[in-house]
């Protein structure tokens, strides 16, 4: 048997137990669990960190003021060192917007061993802790939109379930043609890492969420020590998780319908960096590992049309029949998160060109991490997490 069968083979069955054994990944029927009003709606804290967010700004933040909440639910934003006047166009937009309480406060550069973004988290977590008696706290990005329910159902959901943190991925935006090709992949490679029905299973090892929208119970972030028991993490979304989790916590995870990112991503380079800046990070920066997912990427998406075109070529049928059988269930367990973004449907066949911009990221991510530029965003340079105290 050649190589090419051999590899055609492979990635076949790869396909096969990705369909059937990787918790049914693709599937995005994940939307919050039943749940129901409870009889007392819990005081919330809602921390926004914000760097250099106001062109964003008067898209989402209104809808955090607009929150058609029954408890008491106030804002903190956290205006992490901006220089575009995010902070005063904060306060401007509560002043004539009107609704829920704003506060806006500064923390001042990052302490030693700390992400930018978690360190503003810690700020306005300790604003919750002296100003509130919040029993929740939700944690939402600058560029994220809520729906005027969002916060009532996601307490409805936590309540009603026990759960110590509810996260939704926030639905991306996807306008443009880069857009199109790189932003439903992102979720749906995220989704594969992580699928949703292990994270949300009782007694799930498996762990992770969704940073731009995480409902976290305050005495379960004081359990787990969070966020300085993670201060170092560039992926804060799936630590903070992990944390929770290893606790004792109940999380959850799933598909937002009515929490949309209003972040536009203009062209192929803004998304390079927001995948590249945290890739080498998933693979914990070991080269082994980063290795075995070049040489993993390779065999599950780019052998099967590699197979079908080889193939045809040499006049070879086998290869050519697996390779278009894997590359068809490839194809066919993308087609649901294209529906869930409601993008056409031959973008599907397409997912080999994108996992291999997907592939080319990662190895970019190492390099820099090597050069000493790794995980950079906002004019920050995190170090290395060796030379980290």
């Amino acid at each position: 048997m050649s190589v090419l069968t051999w590899t055609a083979a492979v990635s076949l069955a790869a396909w096969g137990w990705l369909l059937l054994g990787q918790g049914f990944f693709w599937r995005t029927d994940a939307g919050l669990p039943e749940r129901t009003a409870p009889g007392d709606w819990p005081a919330v804290a809602i921390v926004v960190p914000a760097r250099d967010e106001a062109a964003v700004l008067p898209s989402s933040l209104p809808s955090l003021l607009a929150q058609d909440y029954p408890g008491r639910a106030e804002i903190f934003l956290v205006d992490d060192g901006s220089t575009d006047g995010t902070g005063e166009l904060a306060r401007a937009l509560a002043d004539s917007c009107g609704g829920l309480p704003l506060t806006v406060d500064s923390p001042g550069e990052p302490g030693p061993g700390w992400t930018g973004k978690l360190w503003a988290v810690r700020h306005g977590m300790a604003l919750a802790r002296a100003r509130t008696d919040a029993e929740y706290l939700l944690l939402t990005d600058a560029d994220i939109a809520h729906g005027p329910d969002s916060l009532r159902e996601l307490v409805a959901a936590a309540r009603s379930g026990g759960l110590d943190l509810v996260s939704q991925m926030a639905r991306l935006r996807v306008v443009t043609f880069w857009e199109r090709m790189i932003v439903p992949a992102f979720v749906y490679f995220f989704a594969q890492l992580y699928p949703f029905r292990r994270v949300n299973a009782p007694g799930a090892r498996t762990a992770a969420a969704a940073g731009g929208c995480v409902l976290l119970r305050r005495e379960a972030a004081e359990r787990a020590g969070v966020p300085e028991s993670i201060r170092q993490a560039v992926i804060d979304d799936v630590s903070l998780a992990r944390a929770v989790q290893r606790s004792g916590g109940r999380i959850w995870l799933g598909l937002a319908e009515r929490v949309e990112s209003v972040r536009p991503y203009a062209g192929l380079g803004p998304l390079w960096r927001m995948v590249s800046r945290s890739a080498y990070a998933q693979l914990l920066h070991h080269p082994l590992l980063l290795a075995g997912t070049v040489a993993g990427m390779a065999v599950v998406y780019l052998a099967p049309p590699v197979a079908v075109m080889a193939g045809a070529l040499a006049g070879a049928a086998a290869p050519a029949a697996m390779g278009a059988a894997a590359w068809a269930v490839m194809a066919g367990t993308y087609v649901p998160m294209l529906r869930y973004y409601r993008q056409p449907l031959w973008l599907a066949p397409l997912l080999p060109v994108t996992a291999l911009l997907y592939l080319l990221m990662t190895l970019d991510s190492a390099v820099q991490h090597y050069r000493g530029r790794g995980a950079a965003w906002k004019g920050r340079t995190y170090a290395r997490p060796e030379a980290m105290p």
